[in-house]
C-alpha cells in the first residue's frame, strides 16, 4: 500500500484536561444517546450510531467470552420475588431495586390460575426486574447434573439488569436505571478456581487494551470486620488466596482494598480515575461460594459423591453504557475506526465525481465497512461537517483522484494526508476493523 504525496501535522492527542468534554457534551455533536422525560430518568434511548457503537461492543465481548470458551446463554431481565430472596440480593439490595409487581390471581383456568397445568404456586406471586443476572444464570447450570470431568463451564450472557437509582444520581451513560453489562459465570471445582480468576482477569485486561482505556491500577478488594458478608472465614480465605495467586499468574501487581469486597466473596477490580479524579470500576473478577450454597449448586465428583461447585464472576468488557461513555471521553469523540459509527466521510469534489464516490461508498459497504456518502455543499463546509462528527477519515475525490482510480484520504487523528488508490484503501480500512486496531496502518 502506497499513500502518495504524504502530509503530517501535529495532532494534539490530550488536550488540556481544562478543555476536555465529559460524553454528554460530546453527545450534542455526535447524537450517540438521548433522554426523554416521557421514557423516564436513567434511562437512554440508543440512536442510530449509538446502536452501532453497541453493537460493536456487543460483538467485542462475544468475541473474548468464545476465546475463553464460553457458551452463550439467554435469560429473562423478570423474576419471581422468591428468586432473589434466594440469592440473597432482596436482602441486601432491596432498597435498590424496582417495586415488586404483583400478579395477582389470574381468572380461573387461565395460565395465571393457580389450578391451571404447570402453574402451580404462580397465583398472587411478584415479579421483580432483575439487579444482577447471577440468579438466572445459576437456575441455567442447575438445569441438568454435571460431572467434574465437565467442568468448568462458562456461561455468557450480555444482558440488562436494573438499578432503582435516585433522581439525583443519574448522569448520562455513566450512571443509569438500565444496565447492560457483559456478564459471564463459570461454574467450577475449587482447584479450578485461580486458574478461572487468572484467565478471566487476562480477558478484562485484554479487553481494556483494545478499547484504549486505562486501567489505573487492580484493586483486590477484601472483606473488612462488618458482619455483612455472607460465608464462613475458610471460603473467605481460600478465595482471597486464589485471587492472589491468579493475579501474581497474570503478572498484575495488585492494591489491597479491605471492606470493597461484594457480600458473596472478594474481587479483583480493574480502577480507572478520570480527569476529575473519580475513581470507577470498570471490570471485575469475584469469586461467590454464597449463590452455589443457596442454589445447591453441585458436580459428581470422581468418588461418587456430590460436590459444591464456586461461582467465578467475570465482567469483561463491563458495561455498554460506562464503556461508551469511557471511550467517548478517552477519544473526545473520535472513535478508532473499529468502533466509530461512522468510519470515513466520502466528499465528491463535483457531480462529475459521484460515480467513483458511489463505487468507493459500494466497495466499503461489501466489505462490511461503515462510511457516509456527503456529496451536496462547498467542500470546505463538507470537510467542517466531517471533523465536527469525528469522523476517523475523510475521503476526498476529485476529477484527478477519479481518473487514477485514487483518493485524498485523510486520517484526522493521525494527522495524516495522501493520495492511494481505491482498492488499498478498503484493504486498510478492512484491516484496521477486522483487527480492532488502534489506527490505521498506512
Amino acid at each position: 500500500m502506497v499513500l502518495r504525496g504524504l502530509t503530517q501535522e501535529h495532532v494534539p492527542m490530550n488536550p488540556d484536561p481544562a478543555d476536555r468534554l465529559d460524553h454528554r457534551e460530546l453527545n450534542r455533536d455526535l447524537a450517540i444517546f438521548a433522554t426523554d422525560p416521557l421514557a423516564g430518568s436513567g434511562l437512554p434511548l440508543w440512536l442510530p450510531d449509538g446502536a452501532v457503537i453497541f453493537g460493536e461492543l456487543e460483538r467485542l465481548a462475544a468475541d473474548l467470552a468464545k476465546a475463553d470458551g464460553c457458551v452463550p446463554v439467554k435469560t429473562p431481565v423478570l423474576g419471581k420475588r422468591a428468586l432473589f430472596e434466594r440469592s440473597g440480593h432482596w436482602a441486601k439490595f432491596a432498597e435498590d431495586m424496582f417495586p415488586p409487581m404483583s400478579m395477582g390471581a389470574g381468572p380461573a383456568g387461565s395460565e395465571g390460575s393457580a389450578g391451571s397445568a404447570g402453574s402451580a404456586g404462580e397465583s398472587g406471586d411478584e415479579l421483580v426486574l432483575r439487579p444482577a443476572n447471577c440468579p438466572h444464570h445459576a437456575l441455567v447450570y442447575k438445569a441438568r447434573q454435571h460431572s467434574y470431568r465437565e467442568l468448568p463451564i462458562r456461561l455468557h450472557e450480555l444482558a440488562p439488569m436494573f438499578r432503582a437509582e435516585r433522581s439525583g444520581v443519574l448522569s448520562g451513560l455513566s450512571r443509569v436505571r438500565q444496565i447492560n453489562l457483559d456478564d459471564t459465570h463459570v461454574f467450577c471445582r475449587p482447584d479450578q478456581v485461580a486458574d478461572e480468576a487468572g484467565k478471566a482477569l487476562v480477558s478484562a485486561l485484554r479487553a481494556q487494551e483494545i478499547l484504549g482505556l486505562r486501567v489505573d491500577y487492580v484493586r483486590l478488594s477484601l472483606r473488612d470486620d462488618s458482619p455483612s458478608y455472607l460465608g464462613s472465614a475458610e471460603q473467605w480465605d481460600g478465595a482471597e488466596v486464589a485471587l492472589q495467586k491468579a493475579a501474581s499468574a497474570a503478572g498484575v501487581a495488585t492494591v489491597e482494598a479491605p471492606g470493597e469486597a461484594a457480600f458473596y466473596g472478594p474481587k479483583l477490580d480493574l480502577q480507572v480515575i478520570d480527569s476529575a479524579g473519580r475513581e470507577e470500576t470498570i471490570a471485575t473478577v469475584q469469586i461467590d461460594f454464597n449463590q452455589p450454597e443457596r442454589f445447591d449448586l453441585s458436580y459428581d465428583a470422581a468418588d461418587g459423591s456430590r460436590r459444591r461447585v464456586v461461582m467465578v464472576h467475570r465482567g469483561t468488557v463491563g458495561s455498554m453504557e460506562r464503556v461508551t461513555a469511557a471511550v467517548l471521553e478517552r477519544y473526545q469523540g473520535r472513535l478508532p475506526l473499529w468502533l466509530a459509527p461512522t468510519q470515513v466521510a466520502v466528499l465528491p469534489v463535483s457531480p462529475a465525481q459521484d460515480q467513483a464516490a458511489r463505487g468507493l461508498v459500494d466497495a466499503l459497504l461489501a466489505e462490511g465497512l461503515r462510511p457516509r456518502l456527503d456529496p451536496d455543499g462547498s467542500l470546505g463546509a463538507r470537510i467542517r461537517e466531517s471533523r465536527r462528527r469525528r469522523e476517523p477519515l475523510i475521503a476526498v475525490i476529485g476529477s484527478a483522484e477519479a481518473d487514477a482510480g485514487e483518493v485524498q484520504v485523510r486520517d484526522v487523528a493521525a494527522g495524516v494526508e495522501g493520495r492511494i488508490l481505491v482498492a488499498d484503501l478498503v484493504a486498510a480500512m478492512k484491516g484496521a476493523y477486522v483487527s480492532r486496531a488502534a489506527g490505521v496502518a498506512w
